[in-house]
């Protein structure tokens, strides 16, 4: 859970930004939107699958480049 330490001299705006950075450093947020909605196992593995076609095409067409 993270938590940020105000000073009495710093602007909310600040808490809110350390804040905000805190939570993006510890994943939070992406953690939230994969829970969002429930993924079948079967839907997650085609999406796997798919990502790791893109990837090979990917570097296929940068050997190919050079």
């Amino acid at each position: 859970m993270p938590s940020v330490n105000v000073k009495e001299s710093e602007s909310f705006e600040n808490a809110l930004k350390k804040f905000k950075k805190q939570c993006e450093r510890e994943g939070i947020l992406s953690e939230i939107k994969k829970r969002e909605h429930y993924e079948k196992p079967s839907v997650k593995k085609k999406k796997k699958a798919l990502a790791a076609r893109k990837k090979a095409l990917k570097k296929l067409k940068q050997l190919a480049a050079k």
